[in-house]
């Protein structure tokens, strides 16, 4: 079956680059207005409208959003894919790395929901999708800060989606492992890295991935428009692990 967003009003934060990229992309394919959201965009070739904005800072977010929202009677899908990596030990990663992580991860999306439930609530439909990570199932030796950053997204989208259900508005997550964009390269260091991603970290206690593969862009945005469709129309509270089975089904 094809999923077809025809006329429907989609916005995509994140839409710079790597996985949100390619989702605003799709949602455009699929026949949607697309505004992709983003502090930057360093294409000159978006195929769809581009707005500049900082989804962690709140006062920027409804400045840009309150008259996007006047200028459209629908808004019918919200992808909260903004987010950044901050790596190191507990003890000596940077605690402006740290409030930085949940600013954009967590921030970010409680900004937009701020600006946007109250649409999605009077209009008594829409679909909201977030991306979280892997990362939020388990524990990774040096993420300490960005896992919890996306476990506490994850908590927040579920409570959300509790919330919004009674109105005909459905929110789930999407939960990415190692995915083929810059932000994963930049953790790569030597020709071998990314078989070495897949074979695994023993001495990190990660396993690998069993798929044997790492994820690519668009088998991520593969899943955010099926949760955003009407094939999922009874599919709400749900958070979708997309990595190979690197966390054992966890």
């Amino acid at each position: 079956m094809n999923i077809d967003f025809t006329a429907k009003q989609v916005w995509v934060t994140g839409a710079g680059q790597g996985i949100g990229y390619h989702i605003a992309l799709a949602f455009q394919q699929a026949g949607a207005q697309v505004v992709g959201f983003d502090r930057q965009f360093r294409q000159t070739d978006y195929p769809f409208r581009c707005v500049t904005l900082d989804v962690a800072d709140a006062d920027q977010v409804a400045r840009v959003c309150q008259p996007l929202l006047a200028e459209q009677k629908q808004l019918d899908v919200l992808v909260n894919g903004a987010g950044i990596l901050r790596i190191g030990a507990t003890d000596t990663l940077p605690v402006a790395d740290f409030q930085a992580l949940m600013a954009v991860n967590v921030g970010g999306a409680f900004n937009l929901f701020q600006q946007t439930l109250p649409r999605f609530r009077e209009q008594r439909s829409g679909a909201i999708v977030t991306l979280a990570s892997n990362s939020a199932h388990a524990p990774r030796i040096g993420m300490s800060a960005y896992g919890a950053s996306k476990a506490a997204l994850r908590s927040l989208c579920l409570s959300v989606a509790l919330e919004m259900a009674p109105h005909g508005v459905r929110c789930n997550l999407v939960s990415p492992g190692s995915t083929d964009t810059d932000m994963q390269r930049s953790l790569w260091h030597t020709p071998d890295a990314e078989q070495r991603t897949i074979a695994g970290f023993p001495d990190q206690y990660k396993i690998g991935i069993p798929l044997q593969k790492i994820a690519q862009p668009q088998e991520i945005a593969n899943a955010v428009l099926f949760l955003a469709s009407d094939l999922a129309s009874h599919i709400v509270m749900q958070d979708i692990v997309i990595d190979g089975g690197a966390t054992l089904g966890a």
